[in-house]
């Protein structure tokens, strides 16, 4: 028998979305964003509150890259969630991250993490904090590849429990898509 719980936003997994962008003066700013996910085939919808520094970065330069977080860079990927771009300027550098610039985007790119979505933005609604990019370009680092495709299990990408508040570890392959249902189909 289940329980009820009532009006939870309990969904597994959500991925630790690293959200990177420039201010007006260049500076980059990293934030942890765990509301988030791809809505169209070539979109990505975040929800970020109107009073971060994303937010107006965002806003200023009209693009953003999304990287994921991972196993190696929990702890980093944590601070840049709490640790506020408004308090605290220099808070990926004091992250220990690298960033260069996208190639594609007015944006920064983390060096440490291996998949990076950069985006140029859509819209933004400050009524539900929605930001929605268009992504023009994905990036995999070479050593995350397994046959010239991206391989979660080198990645080792980590999700956000909202039931928990913890970060756990994309799991084993359980069944192959698009094919362990076929048997259902006779």
């Amino acid at each position: 028998m289940k329980k009820n719980f009532g009006n939870k936003n309990w969904m597994f997994p959500m991925p630790v979305l690293m959200i990177a962008t420039y201010g007006e003066d260049g500076t980059p700013n990293v934030m942890n964003a765990a509301w988030g996910g791809i809505t169209l085939e070539d979109e990505i919808t975040i929800c970020i509150d109107t009073s971060h520094k994303t937010w107006a970065n965002i806003a200023a330069k009209k693009a953003f890259t999304v990287a994921f977080g991972t196993v190696e860079t929990a702890s980093r990927c944590d601070y840049l969630g709490i640790a506020s771009g408004n308090q605290t300027p220099d808070k990926v550098a004091k992250s220990g991250f690298t960033l260069v610039k996208s190639e594609f985007v007015d944006a920064p790119v983390i060096n440490e993490l291996p998949l990076v979505l950069e985006c140029k933005l859509v819209s933004m609604n400050a009524e539900n904090c929605n930001v929605v990019g268009k992504i023009v370009n994905c990036a995999v680092e070479e050593e995350a590849l397994t046959d010239g495709k991206p391989d979660a299990a080198k990645m080792k990408p980590i999700c956000f429990d909202t039931c928990s508040h913890t970060y756990r570890v994309m799991g084993d392959i359980v069944a192959k898509a698009f094919s362990a249902g076929k048997e259902w189909m006779k």
